[in-house]
């Protein structure tokens, strides 16, 4: 409620500044995470020295597009969380991050294209799923998996041809 000049806080807004305040805060907390796991297990020597499909993008490509990709994953999950904290999608959701956390710690850490190439394709599956299960909760959630998915089946092919050409 707006009295002259000043503002009179009601339960509506301060529930709206609450949402608004948890939906920052789990935002930076997935895209810290997801960007800690890239730093600590950044490419190094090993990944340098592999054989790459002509089709592998330059290295400056992966940091601005996982942290687009991090951030729409965060409102996404924080969207189901607010509408359905129990459900199979945000379980799905929970899955999905997981293996994406698990996919640099395989790849670079452990230097397992196979290994990493079984999880980025459970990965992809489990997005393609939380997108079904997440299409009736909230359609917003299910757009913006879009470009996840997208990236994480190129990815996935990625992943494959870099296992194939370094057996």
């Amino acid at each position: 409620m707006v009295v002259g000049f000043m503002s009179i806080p009601t339960e509506n807004s301060e529930r709206i500044r609450g949402n608004t305040v948890s939906a920052a805060v789990f935002i930076a907390f997935i895209v810290a995470i997801g960007l800690g796991i890239g730093y600590i297990t950044a490419p190094g020597e090993w990944y340098a020295g592999l054989s790459k499909p002509a089709f592998n993008p330059p290295a400056w490509v992966f940091g601005p597009v996982w942290t687009v990709l991090y951030v729409l994953i965060a409102i996404a999950g924080w969207r189901i969380w607010r509408l359905a904290p129990g459900s199979g999608a945000m379980k799905l959701w929970i899955a999905q991050m997981i293996l994406n956390w698990l996919w640099s710690p395989a790849f670079f850490g452990a230097e397992a294209p196979r290994l990493a190439l079984g999880i980025i394709l459970a990965l992809l599956a489990s997005i393609l799923l939380f997108m079904a299960r997440a299409w009736t909760l909230d359609r917003w959630s299910v757009v913006l998996f879009v470009p996840y998915a997208a990236w994480a089946a190129f990815a996935s092919v990625l992943n494959g041809a870099i296992a194939y050409l370094n057996p």
